[in-house]
């Protein structure tokens, strides 16, 4: 049954998919200064365009996981949203919000930006992804909570779901871990140490509450298999997400100047850290084998899929890979980190909003499916973006290997920039894989435009 609530999703969705496209040019920028270090500069330095990348990536997300919140959520109570007015508003509050914000780090010098938006008052700018002035973190704040009463009001008033209940942990907890964002100690180790209570606590912590709940409606509305038997998924993986996630965050303190008791608890619980990835995996498979309906969406099941596959290798596979403190002492801070992010990401996060855009918006556009034709385009963008990421993370692997053997283990170590320049064949096959992804993306838009038989809705 659809509620007519459910179309204040539709906005956000938009919003999301036109903010991975301006994260993705900014990557490619990126990308090309690498090899081409003059490349747009000075209108566009390195640093502001790597503040630009990384921020629309998460407020891109966060668009996603609002949308799929307002989306899912009338539909697990059975009841109508709290207040669609309300949604509606906070959409133009935070679109306009992150707009102002990257337009300002743009076009006015960071330092300057600092000074104007009173970062002299407290102090929580320049730390990598908690980039945001002031205002902007403030923002973030008024409108997760302004939603989040909205979500958990809409819940109290319906039925209470596993997932819904999943879905809200997840959200509660990113809004409240977010507040350690403002808290920015003049200690660089402790800095760093509650640093990571925003960063690691998200990607490999809530946020993953937030996939197995967003992953599990959609696997509930596409196979038919029977609501108990995904949600007893559900609570084992979220409970091995907790366990090895929350305890994981060792592993990022490490060479930061923590206990070395770290070194261990941080090598055990990291290392743990794959199962809930690979339990997904499972999960995924499992349900869409013991199907017991063809949905007319294959695409949307063919996002579901490949979200767990891609979730255990980018999170899990590469993840383990330089995890280990022995490892980790080589490989910190190289490409291979990158390699495990860009792929990490892409597969928990930007595949299991795609799965539910690819889910939902047919149907708030008022049919079952998109047309055949269109689901041709859009598994076309799914294989594109997904080979072209498994490539740009061998690439920047073997980038990363090199690096640490060049400038860390050899009996004669190179300097940074000239280890640079041995590895810059890697970067011009990074970028071009990354053009790839584009070429992707522009034809999963490309997708929502195709005309061609529909059935009527039926869910």
């Amino acid at each position: 049954m659809q509620y007519k609530s459910q179309a204040v999703a539709k906005p956000y969705f938009i919003a999301a998919i036109g903010l991975f496209i301006g994260q993705i040019i900014f990557g490619l920028i990126m990308g090309m200064q690498y090899v081409v270090g003059d490349f747009l500069f000075p209108e566009i330095p390195f640093n502001v365009a790597r503040m630009v990348h990384t921020n629309l990536l998460i407020v891109w997300l966060l668009f996603g996981f609002m949308g799929a919140a307002y989306y899912m959520v009338p539909e697990e109570s059975e009841t109508e949203l709290y207040s669609p007015k309300l949604a509606i508003a906070l959409f133009w509050v935070f679109l306009i919000a992150g707009a102002l914000t990257v337009l300002g780090y743009l076009f006015v010098p960071y330092a300057t930006l600092a000074q104007m938006t009173g970062n002299d008052l407290l102090a929580t700018m320049g730390r990598e992804f908690l980039e945001q002035p002031l205002p902007t973190k403030l923002g973030i704040v008024v409108v997760a909570l302004a939603f989040l009463f909205n979500i958990t009001m809409t819940v109290l008033k319906g039925r209470k779901t596993a997932i819904s209940t999943v879905l809200l942990l997840g959200l509660w907890g990113l809004a409240i871990f977010f507040l350690f964002s403002f808290y920015n100690p003049h200690n660089l180790v402790k800095d760093k140490y509650y640093w990571w209570w925003v960063v690691h606590l998200w990607v490999e912590g809530v946020w993953e509450l937030i996939l197995g709940a967003l992953l599990a409606f959609v696997l509930i509305k596409v196979t038919g298999v029977d609501r108990e038997v995904i949600e007893k998924w559900l609570y084992v993986i979220i409970t091995l997400t907790l366990v090895t996630g929350i305890i994981g965050t060792g592993h990022h303190y490490y060479w930061i100047g923590a206990p070395d008791y770290w070194q261990w608890w941080g090598s055990i619980f990291s290392a743990l850290e794959p199962i809930p990835f690979f339990a997904m995996t499972v999960f995924a498979f499992n349900m869409v084998n013991r199907r017991r309906r063809e949905h007319p969406n294959k695409a949307a099941v063919l996002w579901a899929l490949g979200t767990g596959v891609m979730a255990f290798l980018g999170a899990g596979v590469w993840g383990f890979l330089h995890t280990l403190a022995p490892v980790n002492y080589y490989t910190h801070g190289s490409q291979i980190t990158a390699a495990h992010g860009h792929m990490a990401f892409y597969g928990a996060y930007v595949m299991v909003v795609l799965t539910l855009i690819s889910y939902a918006m047919p149907i708030l556009r008022g049919r079952a499916a998109n047309s055949n034709k269109a689901q041709v385009f859009e598994m076309w963008s799914f294989w594109l973006m997904t080979v072209a990421m498994v490539f740009i993370t061998l690439f920047l692997t073997a980038a990363g290997i090199l690096q640490v053997w060049l400038q860390r283990v050899s009996d004669t170590p190179m300097s940074f920039m000239a280890t640079q320049d041995q590895v810059a064949l890697f970067y011009w096959m990074r970028e071009w894989a990354g053009v790839m992804f584009f070429i992707g993306l522009v034809v999963y838009v490309i997708s929502f435009f195709i005309k061609g038989e529909t059935k009527a809705t039926t869910q």
